[in-house]
């Protein structure tokens, strides 16, 4: 004899905990906690990463979202980070030589804004000083000398021609255009009227001493452009001198506050070459004198001038820890901005926007793993800087055809940084299996666990940890009652008794509406009521779904009995997720059986419903039958399994116990107590075996039976493993408690037939026969006579006899 599995006392559905865990009355007694709770295998492996200086150390953070593995990798990386060095700031210079290739500096913090202010000192004096500095006598007068050389040459050509016309009685005029020639008599020049007076022969030698003067004019200004081009020359020479002149004061601040710095001053030789131009161009060109404004002589300046700051670090600030929420490939290596002027995109080093690698280079660059995977091109380029130690800008789209703008290709700038990349842990087996470059640079993995174990010293921390975040969001203080029930929650979010969820996220969205609900009430601190009324609130936003549902089996329409008995039906359990919600539902199991060959048929695989998993633990059944019964004599038996009035498509082995049984309910005709429901995997021995969302599915079956009420002997049937992962509502308790609910716990699949069928299995002696009556042998006749109906050499009436005496 076996006997019957006895219910489980209400306190061992829950979780507790010891009373003296929690030494105050309210969070207002103890002191927050800053850091992550439970997490020392992460914390010890951040700690490693950090302190590890070596190249292909980067750090890889995995674990669920909502552990709080974001908030606290970004608070320690800023802790350390303000122990270390600030790193140099890099500014884009203008590159005078070749402007579509700037440079760039490296300065201290305090001396990039220095140099930024002095070279804005050094703009406002060139506006100030030019053109005044063109006009001083020193320097008209050394323009003048030019210009009179040049107007001395000329004029003694023209005087030339002038002796020579007048002997030939030829007037000559100038004017600022052109030079012309005039008949003349008797010292007056001949309009055309008078002209026409004159004789052929008269008229005639006018013109040829015309084209002879002409001709000889031609030839003595035939080096015009030459004296033109020295006089351009000589001037530009005067000016150029004039300014450099002007300019070499104006730069000694600058060579004065950063004679120590090499690059700097080769920065300051170069632009001292080039500066007279820009000022000429700038400045003094006389066609933009009337026509510019100042402000756009002082932006024509800075473009050409000003240090464009790539990062900015405070002086004695630490280490920079960057975190980028949209790490697209410009927000992550930079972009060149483009301007139309007139039509065309132009753009020059003032544009380069820095991205997030300029800012995070000499400390930490924080990622989300999967946003820089959905971004083109930008994995690739992260692999790029932390294998070349450089932070180069180009455009993607260039190489690709989709750029054909003439763009800028500035300096390459040194990189020293860690990256952290934070993702789930399908990510991190992915790359570790598709990209072999992953190895080599992501040598330190952070792995946040999803539960954290339930130890005394971690509730008091939890407790704290509340209070740090009741002190954050100014929420009011707990009581005692109702930090237990949020460890409580913490522990059904794990499911285990044991254990805590470290899923903070979730919790922390508890306590913010329970801490609405106590504003809406006015009360003083957050009890349990509060929490309990928040639970209750969730459920209700997004239970619609799973209330239709309850309609429907409350009127009849989904057909489920929570009394009597019945032959091949039996009430399984199952859990239905719908966004962040889980509930348990439920669902009827019928089983047909009949002689055969066609073995156990899972219509939900058939019609494609059945998922994998499902139609894994269906095939299970046939090797738990055949080795448990049908070592004499094939078994041949043809058998449907169906999860009733079910339209989706079904996953999981935990109906694979319920399953077996109404099978075996089928085969020997005997009844199943419908007041039962039953959940568990089972195996090819008939060991019961755990499964998931046990809480849930519980109280699926409670509360219909709760609704159409309670007979004192319902309950539900689970695995022995699962009776750790019990953290039941309050309602199902009390029932429980009171004994109008019950919950058993198996660890075979003979508990569960006793307590469903209620007759005895029956054990095997030392031969493998069961006793007369038992489950079990009723099933071994049954399946013997089934194998002789189907085997062609019995006799007659054979069959008949053994059918009868196996029912």
């Amino acid at each position: 004899m076996t006997q019957k599995p006895q219910a489980l006392p209400h306190s061992l559905a829950t979780q507790t905990i010891h009373p003296d865990s929690l030494d105050f009355k309210t969070t207002a007694d103890i002191e927050p906690f800053h850091g992550v709770l439970g997490q020392e295998r992460a914390v010890n492996a951040i700690q490693f990463g950090v302190a590890m200086e070596r190249p292909g150390y980067n750090i890889f953070v995995m674990g669920d979202t909502g552990t709080g593995r974001s908030s606290y990798v970004r608070d320690y990386l800023k802790s350390e980070a303000k122990r270390q060095k600030t790193p140099d700031i890099w500014c884009y210079v203008n590159n005078f030589n070749n402007p579509r290739e700037p440079k760039v500096l490296a300065l201290l913090p305090q001396e990039a804004s220095d140099f930024r202010g002095l070279m804005t000192e050094l703009i406002d004096q060139l506006i100030a000083s030019f053109p005044a500095v063109l006009e001083h006598p020193t320097y008209q007068q050394k323009k003048s000398a030019i210009d009179y050389t040049f107007n001395r040459r000329y004029d003694r050509a023209i005087e030339t021609v002038e002796r020579e016309a007048h002997k030939r009685g030829v007037a000559v005029y100038r004017d600022s255009n052109a030079i012309s020639f005039t008949p003349m008599r008797e010292g007056k020049a001949l309009d055309e009227t008078e002209f026409a007076q004159l004789s052929e022969e008269e008229r005639e030698t006018f013109h040829n001493d015309i084209a002879e003067l002409e001709h000889m004019l031609s030839e003595q200004l035939a080096e015009l452009p030459q004296w033109k081009r020295e006089s351009s020359n000589e001037l530009r020479r005067l000016n150029q001198e004039t300014i450099r002149e002007a300019i070499t004061p104006l730069l000694a601040p600058i060579r004065e506050a950063f004679s120590h710095h090499e690059p700097v001053m080769d920065y300051i030789t170069v632009m001292e070459e080039h500066l007279p131009s820009v000022v000429l161009e700038e400045l003094v060109e006389e066609r933009l004198m009337d026509l510019r404004e100042e402000y756009a002589k002082r932006s024509s300046l800075e473009d050409s001038l000003l240090p464009n700051i790539a990062t900015h670090h405070a002086p004695d600030s630490g280490a920079p820890v960057i975190y980028e929420p949209h790490p697209s490939y410009a927000n992550l290596v930079g972009r060149i901005e483009y301007v139309s002027e007139q039509g065309a995109l132009v753009t020059n080093y003032q544009k380069i926007a820095p991205g997030a690698l300029h800012k995070a280079n000499g400390g930490y660059l924080i990622l989300d793993a999967e946003k820089v995977l959905s971004e083109p091109f930008v994995w690739d380029a992260l692999k790029r800087a932390l294998q070349s130690n450089e932070l180069k800008m180009e455009s993607p789209y260039s190489e690709v055809g989709l750029l054909n703008t003439t763009s800028l290709v500035p300096d390459v700038i040194p990189l020293d940084f860690k990256l952290v990349l934070i993702g789930s842990r399908q990510i991190y087996y992915l790359l570790q299996e598709y990209d072999e470059d992953f190895k080599r640079l992501f040598r330190t993995l952070v792995d946040f666990d999803s539960d954290i174990e339930l130890t005394e010293p971690h509730v008091q921390a939890y407790a704290q940890l509340l209070k740090s975040r009741i002190e954050e969001q100014q929420y009011a203080d707990l009581d005692k009652a109702a930090v237990e029930r949020m460890v409580r929650h913490s522990a059904r979010l794990a499911e285990q008794q044991d254990t805590l969820s470290a899923l903070i996220g979730d919790q922390f969205d508890l306590l913010a509406e329970a801490d609405f609900i106590r504003k809406l009430a006015q009360d003083e601190l957050i009890t349990t009521t509060h929490i309990d009324r928040a639970l209750k609130a969730k459920q209700e936003r997004t239970g619609r779904v799973y209330d239709k549902l309850f309609e429907q089996m409350l009127d009849g329409t989904v057909l489920l009995e929570t009394t009597g008995t019945a032959i091949g039906k039996i009430n399984g359990l199952t859990v239905m997720s719908l966004g962040d919600t889980s509930f348990g539902s439920p669902a009827r199991i019928t089983a047909s059986v009949y002689p055969g060959s066609k073995g156990i048929v899972d219509i939900e695989r058939e019609v494609a419903l059945g998922q994998a998993i499902h139609s894994k633990g269906v095939m299970i059944l046939s090797g738990f039958l055949g080795n448990r019964y049908a070592q004499k004599f094939p078994l041949a038996i043809s058998a449907h399994i169906a999860m009733e009035q079910s339209y989706g498509y079904v996953d999981g082995d935990s109906a694979s116990m319920a399953e077996l049984i109404c099978l075996i309910s089928a085969l020997i005709h005997s009844p199943i107590d419908q007041s039962f429901a039953i959940t568990g995997s089972v195996n090819q021995y008939g060991e019961a075996q755990a499964i998931g969302g046990v809480n849930e599915k519980i109280e699926g079956f409670f509360r219909l039976c709760n609704a159409r009420g309670l007979t004192s002997k319902q309950g539900v049937i689970i695995p022995a493993a699962n009776q750790r992962n019990l953290v039941l509502h309050d309602d199902v308790l009390k029932a429980v408690e009171a004994g109008e609910f019950h919950i058993y716990c198996v660890r075979h699949v003979d508990e569960a037939i006793h307590l469903l069928l209620d007759r005895e299995p029956g054990i095997a002696d030392a031969e493998g026969n069961y006793p007369e009556g038992s489950v079990n042998g009723e099933i071994i006749k049954r399946l013997e006579a089934i194998a002789r109906m189907t085997d062609p050499s019995r006799k007659d009436g054979e069959s008949s006899e053994d059918d009868a005496s196996g029912k």
